[in-house]
């Protein structure tokens, strides 16, 4: 639960703030189009260090599909103890987005620097970043 004292301001109640390379479930509804829908796990993306708005930029990771390893913004990711996924799945780069705080939900777990690279790889490919 949430509360704010001003529209610059928000203190999250019962949970703790939202880190890069945390992993929320989170609320995507609605959408148009070929965005991805519903409430889903999403990898905080942004630094911890900016924003003076309630917002992260999160990734939504969805189930893997063998598809996706020809697909430069998918980022495979196996469960494990510390992102506490329950299956292989994916981070879809290329749905990155900001969201309002209001939207993340639950901590689920977190991922290696070493994913957090390969995921800031794959975004640099997608927008052409030398």
């Amino acid at each position: 639960m949430m509360i704010g004292s001003n529209s610059r301001e928000t203190t999250f109640l019962n949970t703790k703030l939202p880190k890069r390379g945390e992993i929320w479930l989170v609320n995507l509804d609605p959408t148009m189009g070929a965005e991805i829908k519903k409430t889903r796990p999403g990898l905080i993306i942004s630094s911890d260090s900016i924003g003076v708005l309630p917002l992260k930029l999160v990734a939504p990771i969805t189930e893997w599909k063998e598809a996706f390893s020809k697909m430069i913004w998918q980022v495979k990711i196996e469960p494990d103890e510390d992102n506490a996924l329950m299956k292989i799945s994916s981070i879809d780069v290329l749905q990155l987005r900001s969201l309002d705080t209001k939207r993340i939900i639950q901590f689920i777990g977190k991922i290696s620097e070493d994913q957090i690279k390969d995921v800031c790889l794959a975004l640099s490919d997608i927008t052409e970043t030398p």
